[in-house]
C-alpha cells in the first residue's frame, strides 16, 4: 500500500503539471467523457453538461454518509461539483445535477483551497462528487494545491459513465475510485440516464479503475488509503441488473469491495414514471445481497446489515462442508 497519496510523486517529477495541461487543452474540442460533445468548453460552448471553462461547485464540507473506510474520525472532505454527464431521471441530487441557474464557478485558484480548507478542517480525503465532467479542472488545481501543502488522499466519486482516455490522464493521480455500477440493460440505461452505452462504458471503466488501484486496502486504523470501492443502487423491478453487475465485478476480483445500496427513492422525474415511482422492498434488498454473495463477493459494505451478515456466515458455513 502506498503510503502517502500517489500523486504526490507525480507533483514532484513534474508529470502532474504535464497531465493538466493536456486535459486542459482536451476541453477545446471536449471528449472529456464518453458524450464525446466535440464543443469548445474553453470559450464558453456548453456541451450535454452545462459546464465551460471552470467546475461549478455546488456545495463542500466534512461528509459523515460515505463508506466507514472513508470517512474516520472528521469525515470526508466532499467537494460537489453541479451539473452532470449523466441525465438520470431519479437524481437524489437533482437540484446539483439539473440546476436551474449555474452555480457559481471555481477557477483553479478557488478549487485548491477549497481542497486545503477541508484538509485542514481534519479531512480524511479529498472527495470529489461527480467528477467526470470536471477531470481537466480538478487536474489544473492539484499542482497549486500540493504546492501549498494538500497530502490527503484523492477520492474519484463518479457515476462510472468515465472515459478511458480521461482515466488514464488520471493514473497515479487518484488514490481511491468509487464509481457507480448503475445498469446492465443498454435499454434501461438509455431511458432512465440518456445514455444507451452506459453498461459497456461503465464496465470499461470499471475494469480500468481495477487496473490502476486494485482492490480496495486499508490501513491500521481501518481507513482506504487506495484502491477500488464499488457502489450499485439496488432499484425497483431489477432494473439495475444486479446478478450480472456482482458476477462482473467478481470477474474483477472476488476481493473487490462492494456497496450495495439499499436507499433508492423516486426523486426527480421518478415519481411520474412507472416501476421507478416507489422505494425498492425489503425484499428486493434481500436478493439483491444474495445475488453478491452468489457471485462470490464476500467484502460487502457494513451498511448492508445483518441480514447480509447473516447470508454470509450461512454460505461460509456451506462452502466449508
Amino acid at each position: 500500500m502506498a503510503s502517502t497519496p500517489r500523486y504526490l510523486s507525480l507533483f514532484g517529477s513534474g508529470e502532474l503539471a504535464r497531465r493538466a495541461e493536456q486535459a486542459v487543452a482536451r476541453l477545446s474540442e471536449c471528449r472529456m467523457c464518453p458524450r464525446d460533445c466535440a464543443v469548445d468548453r474553453l470559450h464558453g460552448e456548453l456541451g450535454v453538461c452545462h459546464t465551460g471553462r471552470h467546475a461549478q461547485v455546488a456545495s463542500w464540507n466534512l461528509h459523515f454518509g460515505e463508506e466507514a473506510p472513508l470517512v474516520g474520525k472528521m469525515g470526508s472532505g466532499t467537494i460537489f461539483f453541479a451539473q452532470c454527464n449523466l441525465n438520470c431521471v431519479f437524481c437524489q441530487n437533482w437540484d446539483i445535477s439539473h440546476p436551474d441557474e449555474a452555480f457559481p464557478e471555481a477557477g483553479p485558484e478557488r478549487l485548491a483551497q477549497i481542497m486545503l480548507d477541508l484538509q485542514a478542517e481534519g479531512a480524511a480525503n479529498i472527495n470529489f462528487v461527480s467528477p467526470s465532467h470536471v477531470v481537466a479542472q480538478i487536474l489544473e488545481a492539484l499542482p497549486i494545491a500540493v504546492e501549498r501543502g494538500l497530502a490527503v488522499p484523492l477520492v474519484y466519486n463518479s457515476g462510472g459513465y468515465d472515459s478511458l482516455e480521461t482515466l488514464r490522464l488520471l493514473d497515479g493521480v487518484v488514490d481511491i475510485y468509487m464509481p457507480d455500477a448503475k445498469f446492465w440493460d443498454p435499454q434501461v440505461a438509455r431511458k432512465l440516464c440518456g445514455a444507451k452505452d452506459y453498461p459497456e462504458r461503465a464496465r470499461e471503466a470499471i475494469a480500468e479503475m481495477h487496473r490502476q488501484v486494485g482492490d480496495l486496502r486499508l490501513d491500521g486504523t481501518g481507513m482506504a488509503r487506495e484502491g477500488l470501492l464499488v457502489r450499485h443502487l439496488v432499484m425497483p423491478e431489477g432494473l439495475a441488473g444486479t446478478v450480472e453487475w456482482m458476477r462482473f465485478i467478481a470477474g474483477l476480483s472476488r476481493n473487490a469491495y462492494v456497496n450495495v445500496m439499499e436507499q433508492y427513492r423516486p426523486c426527480g422525474k421518478a415519481c411520474a414514471m412507472p416501476g421507478i415511482d416507489r422505494a425498492v422492498s425489503a425484499q428486493e434488498c434481500r436478493e439483491a445481497r444474495r445475488m453478491a454473495l452468489d457471485a462470490g463477493l464476500t467484502r460487502l459494505d457494513d451498511r448492508c446489515g445483518d441480514a447480509t451478515k447473516k447470508l454470509l456466515e450461512r454460505l461460509m458455513n456451506i462452502q466449508g462442508g
